[in-house]
C-alpha cells in the first residue's frame, strides 16, 4: 500500500511541478514516478492512514504561516547584528529536548531550525537536537528551546505523530 501511495504522490507532484496535461509528460510522469517508487519505496512512511487525515493537512497550512512568520523575524534579527556597528553576537551550540518520536517529524523541525536564519542543526542524537545559534540570550534549557524549536514543534508534533 505505501509503494502504491508514494507512487500516487510523485505522480501528482510531477504533474503539479511540470502543470502540462499532454501524453508525453505523462508518461514522463509515470517512469519518474516508478522509479521513485522503486528507489526509495522502502523509507517511505509505513502508516498510510496519516494521508488521508484532512486535520493534518490544515494543521501543514497553519505550520507554513508561522514558519514563513518565524523567518522574516529571523532574518530581520540576523540582518540587525550583521549591520550593527559592535556586530552583538554571542554564538554558541545548544542543546534541545525534543518530545517528537517519529524520525520524519524530528527531522522536519531539524530542517525548520535550519532553514530558520541565525540557526543551524548539527545533529540529532535520540531525543535531542544540537543547534549552533548565532545569539545566546540565555543559559536556560526551557528557555533557548522555547525559543529555537518551541514555535513549530508543537505544529509538526500535530502534523507527524
Amino acid at each position: 500500500m505505501k509503494y502504491i501511495a508514494l507512487f500516487i504522490i510523485s505522480l501528482i507532484f510531477w504533474l503539479l511541478l511540470t502543470f502540462s496535461l499532454t501524453t508525453s509528460n505523462i508518461i514522463v510522469g509515470i517512469v519518474a514516478a516508478l522509479a521513485t517508487t522503486i528507489l526509495f519505496g522502502k523509507f517511505f512512511v509505513t502508516s498510510i492512514y496519516k494521508f488521508l487525515q484532512p486535520q493534518r493537512y490544515f494543521w501543514f497550512i497553519v505550520y507554513l504561516i508561522i514558519f514563513i512568520w518565524e523567518c522574516l523575524k529571523a532574518n530581520i534579527e540576523v540582518a540587525y547584528r550583521v549591520l550593527h556597528p559592535a556586530m552583538p553576537i554571542k554564538p554558541g551550540i545548544v542543546k534541545i529536548k525534543t518530545d517528537l518520536k517519529t524520525d520524519i517529524a524530528k527531522t522536519t523541525l531539524a530542517n525548520s531550525i535550519t532553514m530558520t536564519p541565525g540557526t543551524i542543526t548539527v545533529d540529532i542524537i535520540d531525543d535531542y537536537i544540537y543547534v549552533h545559534w548565532i545569539y545566546i540570550s540565555t543559559d536556560d534549557p526551557e528557555e533557548y528551546s522555547d525559543k529555537v524549536s518551541g514555535r513549530f514543534e508543537k505544529y509538526i508534533k500535530k502534523i507527524f505523530e
